[in-house]
């Protein structure tokens, strides 16, 4: 048994996590590799390694012949004759072969062999790992500012926080520790490159299940979010369980689940709505903190009216427009907002006070007929007459 062979390999399976079997075909390659340096060709050279014990044979396969021609690959009867009395012409013979005798250029060359094939298991093994890990979240420490990016240490690589993916005003130290979205990893030859991101909505999506048992085992359901990074989130919830108020459960004891979420992203205002199929409910949810008197949507073509009372028209609208950007994107329908006015000038909203225009439902009876005043004072006298007898 090679036994300081076999304690060398279990040690790079256990550290590098590279499987003992694939370091044994890279050294068989590497034995390959040095006769041909060493012979010139190795089509007849062949190893025979025991996986269990690390053991190895090297031979070449030569054909018996009378007059030798070509050493490398054929031997002569009486040499055949020396190894096994049994050998005839025209048998193969295998012919040890001693790794020793190779020059030092052969074995430094068998050796980057070797090297060459653990580093790309290493990057390999490191690229399946973090592939494996995209859309995620994960905690990094900041490494180093290169510019105007950021390199995060992962554990066993690092990421890179490119500027675009940053939010607008945050800082980041050396060893200060953040929760990072990994955004896509890329195999290079160097190694995995991994894109990471502070901006993108899976990011708060990532959070909510870690700080939310509920929506951690599906009970809670996040339909859609709509984020503005530094700013302001908008997230739909619903709950697969009559039992549990979604909004409250995102929400915690006392704001105990989302102010946590809200610290890790520095400020950054959640504002949390119940989820509707019916789009005139959710447009109306999404656009909280505002109150709505109406909303007109056409499912087909993804558009919405919605009037609100004039006093609450700059706070549907929000900051710039960020109220009404962020429920549009929620909600997947372009909304047009108007106040009650408005509407009311350009006959989007119906005045159900006038009167002139629209009946009262005390002049119709249930069957739809007009009550007449003649039929009002039969029906009293009838009336009258029982309660007499």
């Amino acid at each position: 048994m090679n036994t300081e062979l076999l304690e060398a390999l279990n040690m790079l399976e256990k550290e590098k996590e590279i499987s003992k079997e694939t370091l044994l075909d890279a050294i068989e390659n590497s034995l390959l590799n040095a006769c041909k340096n060493h012979f010139g060709k190795a089509d007849n050279i062949k190893v025979i390694m025991d996986h269990d014990t690390c053991d190895y044979q090297l031979f070449a396969e030569k054909t018996v012949v009378e007059t030798v021609e070509d050493p490398l690959e054929q031997i002569s009867l009486d040499e055949a004759s020396q190894l096994d009395g049994h050998y005839d012409l025209g048998d193969i013979v295998r012919v040890p072969i001693e790794s020793k005798s190779f020059g030092r250029i052969a074995t430094q060359n068998a050796k980057n062999v070797i090297l060459q094939k653990i580093r790309e298991e290493e990057r390999k093994v490191l690229y399946d790992q973090y592939y494996g890990m995209e859309k995620e979240v994960v905690t990094g420490i900041v490494q180093r500012v290169m510019g105007k990016n950021v390199s995060v240490n992962l554990g066993k690589a690092d990421g890179v926080l490119s500027e675009n993916e940053q939010v607008k005003g945050e800082e980041f130290k050396p060893t200060e520790r953040i929760k990072v979205y990994i955004l896509e990893v890329k195999d290079t030859p160097k190694g995995p490159r991994i894109l990471l991101s502070r901006t993108h909505p899976g990011l708060v999506k990532r959070l909510f299940e870690s700080e939310v048992a509920e929506v951690k085992d599906g009970t809670v359901e996040i339909k859609s979010i709509a984020r503005e990074a530094g700013s302001r989130t908008k997230i739909a919830v619903w709950s697969n369980d009559p039992d549990v108020d979604p909004v409250g459960a995102c929400v915690g004891m006392n704001g105990a689940r989302v102010n946590s979420i809200v610290e890790e992203l520095r400020g950054e205002k959640i504002d949390i709505i119940n989820w509707d199929e019916n789009p005139a409910i959710l447009i109306e949810n999404a656009l909280s903190p505002a109150k709505v008197i109406a909303v007109m949507a056409d499912p087909d073509e993804k558009t919405a009216l919605v009037v609100v009372p004039d006093y609450q028209l700059s706070l549907a609208i929000g900051k710039e427009g960020q109220n009404a950007r962020l429920a549009a994107r929620l909600t997947g329908f372009k909304i047009d907002i108007k106040s009650e006015t408005q509407a009311r000038e350009s006959g989007e909203l119906y005045d159900y006070d006038d009167e002139d225009e629209y009946y009262d439902e005390d002049e119709y009876s249930e069957d739809g007929t007009e009550e007449t005043a003649e039929d009002t004072e039969a029906e009293e006298a009838v009336s009258e007459e029982l309660t007499e007898e």
